[in-house]
């Protein structure tokens, strides 16, 4: 049931790892390259919310979600395969316009997959193992250009993206499409209870303006707690921007020592970028066991603000280390980062939010995602122009710095957030009697408690 989620992190993976570096290889300057990013963010943004709703009022021969994982797929696939062969910046930029709408396609509807799927008892189980196997497909396909540098594979293509890249962009693409074709494959939907109700109400629900007014009420009344996290959630995922777009060619320049993105030397540093952001993946999968432990220990703000600044002291770090085996310890702590991320923020959310409106509420708690990402995009170029300088070759290693900034400011932020569940992380944590939680990304489901503070919603 959580096997295609391995193929879909993959593609994931891939993108996150080498897009700045495919970007630099096609002759994208520094300051160039977060306009080119403005891809992932917008589909995130247009198309997660369209497919969430479509899928829940679709029955036919494949059931409910099915039919979205297996047309995302195909296309993602397609994207990952045809990637490495672009010959120019605006084809790349393209390319991933496509393969990050499809990938949307594919996981929206998957996280919504195993509270369909399984009782309250089981969900916990479902959602650890589903992300097991993000922790398993984002170390693999960070690895895969190493590995296939270890095997003796080198040159580039005509466009200078090199051979390991492109052959990791295809295995993905059939690494994508075979695991996604196993779930298709092996799992079953049940079919609504009440077939002509289900009908009914698709019938009543139908168009996008039901859906849009929803969505403009849960802006209007949006809670204390809410607005808060929102801060953090802001200089949260501005600081994780400043490190997938810029750590990777940073490796390459102030590591590795490379100053021309077409040498050997170059692109011996983007793969060993690739190996170390598996480590945080990996990272991540062992701390998040961890969490429910600390938070019992001390507060759930306590432990995000700690995971945070464990972050920020590991992108920050970077300044200093010159060694490539010393660069993976900096990975740890942006895993524990990590870790939290995918928990921390959605479990004080979700004490905050009314149940029957929790999937609303956090549809527009993902804008904090999203809104930060665009303004990554556009904005991080004329920051670049104005204080870095446009040919400086210090500038990725400036705007990973500038990372471990905000993620400080997140950390900081955290503590001004009214956590109405902290005397109770246990009932949260065990939450999965209530309807699951979802989260935007690659991120894990994480079950709401259902619990209500009556101080937020009178």
């Amino acid at each position: 049931m959580s096997f295609g989620f391995l193929g879909i992190q993959f593609g994931w993976g891939l993108q996150l790892a080498n897009m700045s570096a495919i970007y630099e290889r096609l002759g994208a300057r520094p300051d160039e390259v977060p306009i080119l990013w403005l891809a992932a963010p917008m589909t995130g943004l247009l198309v997660q919310p369209i497919i969430g709703a479509l899928s829940d009022r679709t029955w036919g021969r494949l059931g409910r979600r099915r039919p979205y994982f297996l047309t995302g797929a195909i296309l993602s696939s397609i994207a990952l395969f045809f990637m490495p062969t672009s010959t120019s910046l605006w084809m790349a930029a393209s390319l991933l316009w496509i393969l990050d709408a499809s990938i949307n396609v594919s996981m929206e509807p998957f996280r919504a997959f195993v509270a369909d799927k399984l009782d309250a008892s089981q969900r916990t189980a479902g959602f650890v193992m589903q992300s097991f196997f993000i922790g398993v497909g984002a170390s693999l396909a960070n690895a895969l250009p190493y590995i296939f540098g270890q095997m003796g594979v080198t040159g580039t293509t005509a466009s200078g993206i090199p051979l390991t890249v492109k052959y990791s962009f295809q295995l993905g693409a059939v690494v994508f499409l075979l695991a996604v074709l196993w779930t298709v494959f092996t799992t079953s939907e049940a079919p609504p209870e009440d077939m002509e109700a289900f009908e009914r109400e698709r019938r009543e629900r139908a168009g996008v303006g039901a859906l849009f007014a929803e969505i403009g009420a849960a802006i209007t009344n949006m809670p204390k707690t809410m607005k808060q996290l929102a801060v953090v959630q802001f200089f949260t995922w501005l600081g994780l921007f400043c490190m997938w777009m810029f750590f990777v060619p940073t490796v390459a320049r102030h590591v590795f020592g490379a100053t021309d993105p077409d040498s050997e030397l170059y692109a011996r540093g983007i793969e060993w970028g690739g190996i170390t952001f598996a480590f945080y993946s990996i990272t991540t999968f062992v701390v998040a066991f961890a969490l429910p432990a600390v938070a019992r220990a001390t507060s759930r703000k306590a432990t995000h603000a700690l995971a945070l600044t464990c972050g920020a002291i590991g992108l920050l770090s970077v300044s200093v280390i010159h060694n490539q085996y010393v660069l993976l310890l900096t990975m740890v702590g942006v895993g524990i980062a990590w870790a939290s991320i995918l928990s921390m923020p959605y479990a004080i959310l979700s004490t905050a939010l009314p149940a029957a409106r929790m999937g609303v509420y956090m549809g527009v708690f993902n804008f904090f995602i999203v809104i930060p990402e665009i303004l990554a995009s556009l904005g991080f170029g004329p920051l670049i122009r104005a204080v870095y300088g446009q040919d400086n070759p210090n500038t990725s290693l400036y705007m990973v710095m500038t990372g471990g900034v905000s993620l400080l400011i997140a950390a900081a932020s955290v503590m001004l957030v009214h956590d109405a569940g902290d005397a109770g992380v246990d009932t949260v944590i065990g939450g999965d009697q209530h309807e699951p939680l979802t989260v935007q990304g690659s991120v894990q489901p994480v079950p709401s408690s259902g619990l209500v503070d009556p101080e937020e919603n009178r």
